[in-house]
């Protein structure tokens, strides 16, 4: 089975954001038995729900935010995923410690999938900002999705 983890900071915006839209971008588009989950680069928000503002804005677009707790990333978990799908370089750059040197080829961006995207843009950081950056991060979500969903069929 195809796996992959999307990964932020601190596992209650972003990435459980993208594992959602994921979950339900890949079940429409005959990706359903893909595992998806989410982790976080650092330790201040582990056990946390998803952050509220990112339950609002999933909830009014039909996405699903029950059952999440955030947690760190490990070394295993960058490993044994297929695919490693980071928001920003940042967390690529935690990763790499947590790693412990260099990272696997399959740690990417997720705007490497958005087509409005400049190579090296992350996804914009909506925790310090009210519920319009959620609003963005959630389009750039689902922009990103399509040539996402194409580079996992790719894997299997």
């Amino acid at each position: 089975m195809t796996s992959v983890v999307f990964v932020c900071w601190g596992n209650i915006c972003r990435s459980p954001m993208a594992e959602r839209v994921a979950a339900k971008y890949f079940v429409e588009h005959g990706l359903g038995d893909v595992m998806l989950t989410s982790a976080g680069t650092s330790t201040e928000e582990i056990g946390n729900p998803i952050d509220p503002r990112a339950v609002t804005e999933l909830r009014k677009a039909g996405y699903d935010t029950e059952n999440h707790a955030a947690h760190q990333i490990t070394r295993d978990e960058i490993d044994e995923n297929d695919l490693v799908v980071a928001m920003e370089t940042l967390h690529i750059d935690r990763m790499r410690d947590i790693h412990g040197g260099d990272l696997p080829d399959h740690v990417v961006l997720l705007t490497d999938y958005d087509p409005e995207a400049q190579p090296g843009d992350g996804v914009p950081d909506p925790w310090y900002g009210g519920q319009d950056g959620f609003v963005t991060t959630l389009a750039t979500m689902e922009r990103a999705m399509p040539a996402l969903a194409d580079a996992v069929r790719e894997l299997g």
